[in-house]
């Protein structure tokens, strides 16, 4: 009869022992589940929870101070190079008024150099106007005593001779020259 009873059973109506002794297996996992495993799951997942959104948190964070630090860092490159323009700039002041003391310097030491080359000249000229007014009147009065025949040895006769002669090659060089000018100009007139 079984059998009947099993082939006059609906296929899809469900066996209630079982479905009573599944309710109660069930239970019995979801129980010990609930108890021993879910705390665990759930530790384990807040605490991977708080490490992802702590690590977030934590780049974030070090985002923040990274971008913090470019800023300060773009800063003072900014101002490093303000600083390098206005050194820049003021070594090139301090070198043109260098320069320009170092010019005037030169130009005042090249006048210095001239000024006493022409001193230095003129007493030359001086030194040898006097060695030749000497020389030369050491000749004419030798000279003239040898033409007049009598000594010329008194110095102040000496000296006036001397200056007496002198004087007269200097006329006669002043007239030769004016001579000259003046045949000059007029060969230059009639041309």
């Amino acid at each position: 009869m079984d059998l009947l009873a099993a082939d006059k059973m609906d296929p899809l109506a469900p066996y209630w022992p079982e479905i009573l002794i599944g309710t109660i297996c069930f239970g019995i996992i979801f129980f010990v589940f609930y108890k021993k495993l879910l705390p665990s799951i759930n530790a384990a997942l807040e605490k991977r929870h708080d490490e992802i959104v702590g690590g977030m948190e934590r780049a974030e964070q070090a985002q923040d101070e990274a971008q913090q630090t470019l800023e300060e860092y773009r800063e003072q490159l900014k101002d490093a190079r303000h600083e390098a323009a206005r050194l820049r700039q003021e070594a090139q002041e301090q070198g043109a008024v260098l320069i320009a003391e170092m010019r005037a310097e030169g130009q005042r030491q090249r006048e210095e150099i001239v000024a006493t080359g022409h001193a230095q000249i003129e007493a030359d000229q001086k030194q040898a106007s006097l060695a030749l007014r000497q020389d030369v009147g050491k000749l004419a009065t030798e000279l003239a005593s040898r033409i007049v025949g009598e000594s010329l040895e008194d110095h102040a006769r000496q000296s006036r001779v001397i200056d007496r002669f002198l004087d007269e090659l200097e006329v006669s060089a002043n007239d030769s020259a004016s001579d000259a000018q003046s045949h000059g100009s007029t060969n230059a007139e009639a041309r």
